[in-house]
């Protein structure tokens, strides 16, 4: 736990890519009017959950309103709710809910991380930013790997982040890389990675990706884990 407490610290501490800084910088200070009264964390989100986790979860970037102000990932916002309540469903979370930090949400042999650590303008950081930010998932895959037992990838900018990330780590990844796709099943060395449609409002409003969906691939991934 230390060692991956250090570097949860040294993420937060991160200033590597200067469009990202001042955007979470500028949001932390301009505020949604619902958050007025709110400090923003307005620094790199580190990963949340144990040590020992046998299942990640991969998103994209913290929200710009959600964990750039909470400074956990997933909470506070929408993605976040849809999230954690799906968790809480399949038994790997303790409350169905994440409104902040300290509101006492625990998960169980799971732990959620992204392979950018800022909230990008418009949800979507640049190719660059991302290789950026990839030595900090890498070193976080490394630390997980000896209990580490399945990875659920968001969304095909996270599949894309996550395959070289895991290469590079250690694990050996398919040639061709195999393409994202919702349910895809790819088996590594003591690992299998799914692919899941990401919990944006934009899947999860037009029925893209439904809770059952979402279920479905936690449930999968669980049950490889060791966790069901």
């Amino acid at each position: 736990m230390d060692a991956l407490a250090a570097l949860d610290r040294r993420i937060a501490d991160c200033g590597a890519c200067p469009r990202l800084v001042a955007w979470r910088e500028e949001v932390a200070r301009t505020k949604r009017a619902a958050f007025a009264g709110e400090t923003y964390w307005g620094r790199p989100v580190p990963g949340f959950g144990p040590a020992d986790a046998r299942l990640l979860i991969i998103g994209l970037a913290p929200a710009a309103h959600g964990g750039n102000r909470t400074g956990r990932m997933f909470t506070g916002d929408r993605s976040g709710d849809v999230l954690y309540r799906a968790l809480y469903d399949v038994g790997l979370a303790s409350q169905p809910g994440s409104v902040a930090a300290g509101d006492g949400l625990e998960l169980y042999g799971t732990r959620v991380t992204a392979p950018v650590h800022c909230a990008p303008p418009a949800n979507k950081p640049t190719p660059a930013e991302r290789d950026t930010c990839r030595p900090w998932l890498v070193r976080e895959l490394r630390l997980l790997r000896p209990t580490l037992r399945s990875v659920v990838v968001l969304g095909a900018f996270g599949w894309q982040a996550a395959l070289p990330a895991l290469a590079e780590a250690g694990w050996t990844v398919p040639r061709p890389r195999p393409a994202f796709a919702h349910g895809t099943r790819v088996p590594l060395d003591g690992l299998t990675l799914h692919g899941c449609f990401h919990v944006s409002q934009r899947n999860t409003f037009t029925g893209r990706l439904t809770p059952e969906m979402l279920r479905e691939v936690l449930r999968s991934a669980a049950r490889e884990a060791g966790l069901l």
